[in-house]
């Protein structure tokens, strides 16, 4: 009998991998500072093994974010979730969405970041929240 992974096991993994790529680590680093090994946590950024809640908080702080970052947009995952209209639930998972953020973060000032983060708002919904 194969063993399905919980679809929220999975998005964790995702939102560990997309994470641990943001930061330019790879799974061997990642795993030496979990003190696990490489195959371990492909396996963890699948989400074919669930990451215990103890590893879950070493997870974060090796990435830097906090635990409930890993459980964001989960909730897209669970029976019966209906999607806020014209919003993808998978569009976090895209390859777009994670280039996206990798060029955002590569953004050396904050003020800059802000500065695109808030033309991003006008451009989607014809007006901001700050000043550009």
């Amino acid at each position: 009998m194969i063993k399905i992974p919980d679809p929220v096991d999975v998005h964790v993994g995702q939102r560990v991998r997309a994470r641990r790529k943001m930061l330019g680590l790879s799974q061997t680093l990642l795993g030496k500072e979990l003190g696990v090994t490489f195959q371990q946590v492909q396996k963890y950024e699948r989400g074919t093994n669930r990451i215990g809640s103890s590893r879950l908080f070493r997870v974060s702080n090796a990435l830097d974010v906090p635990v409930s970052y890993f459980f964001e947009g989960a909730e897209t995952k669970l029976p019966g979730y209906n999607p806020m209209e014209g919003l993808d639930g998978d569009a976090f998972e895209k390859e777009e969405t994670q280039e996206l953020v990798e060029a955002y973060y590569r953004i050396v000032d904050p003020r800059i970041r802000k500065k695109v983060l808030g033309l991003a708002r006008l451009l989607a919904t014809g007006h901001d929240d700050m000043d550009l």
